[in-house]
């Protein structure tokens, strides 16, 4: 599954980058080309000269080192990567990560990769638990870099606990599965819905709900991942998706998504609607300020396009449409309605009352039910994760 892949190999100066050139073994022997980037406190770990033995290439150590390739190496490296693993990641180059600065080679090839990174933290238990770290960690965790646990154990400051590096083999096994993966959805196009939508009461006001993308972002990466060509029509957000297979389209309100859909939906092998439509706006919205010179003010709204179901009456025997469905009671019966009358093929069910599930959270807990209403329950995940939970799913169904 490796053989061709070209991987960069971060490594950053920690202890555990003793055990980096195994990992450079591996993927070698399993087929695949690597790159070695290092920052210079990794060199008083490991040494050049295996480095470059191992790998067969130059490492690259310096943003203005002579021996450079290109003037602009940080670019050069980044466009030919598949792949970008940093093991051991410290908190330090985490930490810079997860601040967009760029200082040194790592730090600057990171910033100027737009494929799936992958992180395995390693660092004294006091510091991986630390706020600061915890919040950076979470950061880029929400913008689709995938983690490698850090599992507990001996450490080398005589500590016992969290903080080892994993097992080379082990975050061999996890990149080889990745990219067994990544052609799962290779051909297909892929239109994915997320965030809010912001309905204009004037021009200072709107009506709108607290979702924040994570969700669907997850979605649109995942998709990716695998080989989609992906159309994100996303609603107010802040999050970012820095991948070349991911076309982001940036709307406000409701009918501004339903516009899009309606271009997109037409050739889209799958549309997962994780986007949290307004189902009201206002019948007119004022085209100055409204003034506080009532005591109450009152407001005529209407149904806004029910995007769901007009995709799902346009629906082609050969498309899978999935919907989204967030309940704060009888969630299970709500769930089939909508999955009926919308003419779903798979609904996604999450609820206020689960701890961690819902809007602007990190995690999700969902459950799926499919259009013979079979029912399949997840455990809490790191959004991330659920969306790999949703795509897997829906790939048996491809596969069928």
């Amino acid at each position: 599954m490796l053989q061709g892949k070209k991987i960069i190999l971060g490594i950053s100066g920690g202890i555990a980058a003793y055990k980096s050139p195994m990992l450079i073994r591996l993927f070698i022997k399993a087929g695949a080309e690597v790159k070695v980037v290092v920052t210079k406190n990794a060199l008083q770990f490991v040494t050049l000269p295996v480095l470059e033995t191992l790998s067969g290439n130059r490492v690259y150590s310096g943003v203005f080192n002579p021996e450079n390739d290109y003037t602009t190496e940080h670019v050069s490296l980044t466009d030919w990567g598949d792949i970008f693993v940093v093991a051991p990641a410290t908190a330090n180059i985490i930490g810079k990560y997860a601040s967009g600065i760029a200082d040194d080679a790592l730090s600057t090839s990171l910033l100027a990769f737009n494929r799936q990174v992958f992180i395995a933290p390693a660092m004294n238990t006091k510091m991986i638990e630390h706020f600061a770290v915890r919040k950076n960690m979470q950061c880029l965790q929400s913008n689709g870099v995938g983690f490698i646990d850090a599992p507990s154990g001996m450490l080398a400051c005589g500590y016992e606990g969290k903080g080892r590096m994993e097992e080379p083999e082990n975050i061999f096994n996890l990149i080889a599965g990745f990219f067994e993966r990544t052609s799962s959805l290779y051909g297909k196009k892929v239109l994915i819905t997320a965030g809010p939508t912001y309905e204009a009461i004037d021009p200072v006001r709107f009506i709108g709900n607290h979702s924040s993308g994570l969700m669907g972002f997850a979605l649109a990466r995942e998709a990716a991942n695998r080989g989609a060509e992906v159309t994100l029509v996303t609603g107010p957000s802040h999050l970012s998706v820095n991948h070349p297979s991911v076309n982001r389209i940036n709307i406000v309100n409701a009918d501004q998504m339903y516009q899009q859909c309606c271009l997109y939906f037409p050739t889209s092998d799958i549309t997962i609607m994780a986007a949290a439509v307004a189902d009201f706006k206002p019948l007119e919205a004022e085209n100055k300020k409204i003034k506080k010179t009532d005591d109450t003010l009152s407001l005529t709204l209407i149904k806004t396009v029910d995007i769901l179901s007009e995709m799902g009456k346009a629906k082609r025997e050969n498309q899978l449409l999935v919907g989204f469905a967030l309940e704060t009671d009888n969630e299970i019966e709500n769930a089939k309605l909508k999955l009926s009358n919308k003419n779903l093929d798979y609904i996604v069910l999450n609820s206020l009352k689960d701890n961690g599930a819902g809007f602007e959270c990190d995690t999700n807990k969902i459950k799926i039910m499919d259009k013979v209403m079979n029912l399949y329950d997840y455990p809490l995940k790191p959004k991330p994760d659920v969306a790999g939970d949703i795509l897997d799913l829906i790939q048996k169904d491809i596969n069928k």
